[in-house]
């Protein structure tokens, strides 16, 4: 059967498969019949996968830097911008007398433009480094207690609940201890410079020490440790809403990337990409604070006023522009000056100074967008062209 295969040799493009007498380890016959094997298939090198190049390696770490460099000029940028938008929206809220509450943005344009006639054209950023020292310190306390302890600084989805009650007591420790500087640096936002000195850029630690150790009650100053648990419920309160908003909205989006690459008729290869990801991200995370930001306004209006009563401190009047008021208030707790603004200046009194709220989070989409522009445009510039294809010699065809 088969004669005459014997002494033939198989040949793939040149490249001799050895026979079956060469191979010993095989069977030659079973049950008396030949045993016929498939042809060896030698790879030829044209199908082999390209590994990645150097180039495209350092392409990528491009990438990187450039990503983070944007993030960091989005970040300073967002900082430097939305800072008199913050030292609006502080004033308006810690005013029990302010007659018109700002609820919308336009009723802040012309007060702006008689700050800026009156006091200068720095009036609206006073405040800005005690605002950053007292970020970067509670970044720096949540990870000076996460080195020291067992506590997670950050948790995900997939954290135990162990972990996650451990990183929600580091979250009240920084916040406790973060609170009597956070106090300082509200009045450095709200002051007039009017009728006050420029503070220096480490004041905000001295105030704030000396607010931590007035344990006695001196006229209508609350002391700050009758303040830390409404403050850190405040907080923590705050950020579980937030965690809990992005990942519902980073969800329900990465759901609706999946329809849409349905509807067309297959998944595209930037389904999960690491770009897309951190679009939805990115997106998921200005909602959620937005959404934050609205539910707890209420809550934030209520503590600035007890934070700065009994601080002799006094604001810009955002009625006219042009005069200063001082902080009178006599509120004896939390409750009492939610249901004081209640009566006296009714439900939207705990709403006063919306309007920046409102423009600070359109900036702030406006200024990511600006980013993401950027971001894409030098991508764009940095891919490498396409190589042109050149199609294969008349020798391959005649192989094949």
């Amino acid at each position: 059967m088969m004669a005459g295969l014997e002494s033939y040799e198989s040949v793939y493009r040149r490249n001799v498969v050895r026979s079956q007498e060469s191979e010993s380890n095989f069977l030659h016959t079973y049950h008396g019949q030949d045993v016929i094997r498939p042809s060896d298939v030698v790879m030829h090198p044209l199908g082999e996968d390209n590994p990645p190049s150097e180039a495209d390696f350092n392409l990528k770490y491009k990438y990187k830097y450039m990503i983070a460099g944007c993030g960091l000029a989005a970040l300073i940028t967002e900082t430097l911008l939305l800072h008199p938008l913050i030292v609006l929206r502080r004033q308006c809220q810690v005013n029990p007398g302010l007659s018109k509450y700002h609820i919308i943005p336009i009723t802040l344009v012309p007060v702006v433009i008689r700050l800026h006639q009156t006091q200068g054209i720095n009036t609206l950023w006073k405040g800005i480094g005690s605002v950053l020292l007292v970020k970067g310190m509670m970044l720096a306390i949540e990870d000076f207690i996460s080195k020291i302890t067992p506590w997670p600084k950050e948790i995900t989805c997939n954290s135990s609940l162990r972990a996650f009650g451990q990183h929600l007591l580091l979250k009240c420790v920084s916040i406790g201890l973060v609170t009597p500087f956070y106090s300082a640096s509200l009045v450095e936002t709200v002051q007039s410079e009017i009728t006050s000195d420029s503070p220096g850029i480490l004041d905000v630690f001295r105030d704030g020490a000396i607010r931590l150790v007035e344990v006695n009650s001196k006229g209508r100053l609350i002391p700050i440790y009758s303040l830390l648990p409404s403050t850190i419920s405040y907080g923590v309160s705050k950020y579980l809403f937030t965690l809990a908003v992005q990942g519902v909205t980073s969800r329900i989006m990465h759901i609706r990337q999946k329809q849409s690459q349905e509807l067309r008729g297959a998944y595209s290869r930037n389904l999960l990409s690491e770009t897309v990801a951190q679009d939805i991200e990115l997106q998921s995370s200005l909602i959620s604070a937005f959404m934050a930001e609205v539910l707890f306004y209420p809550w934030e209006t209520v503590l600035h006023r007890l934070h700065l009563q009994g601080t002799r401190t006094i604001i810009d009047n955002l009625d006219t522009g042009r005069s200063v008021t001082p902080i009178l208030t006599g509120y004896s707790s939390a409750s009492d000056c939610y249901s004081t603004i209640i009566s006296t200046e009714g439900p939207l009194g705990l709403y006063k100074g919306f309007g920046a709220l409102i423009l600070e989070f359109t900036l702030n989409v406006a200024i990511v967008r600006i980013a993401k522009w950027i971001l894409i445009e030098v991508q764009t510039m940095l891919q490498p062209k396409p190589k042109s294809r050149q199609n294969p010699p008349n020798w391959y065809y005649e192989e094949i």
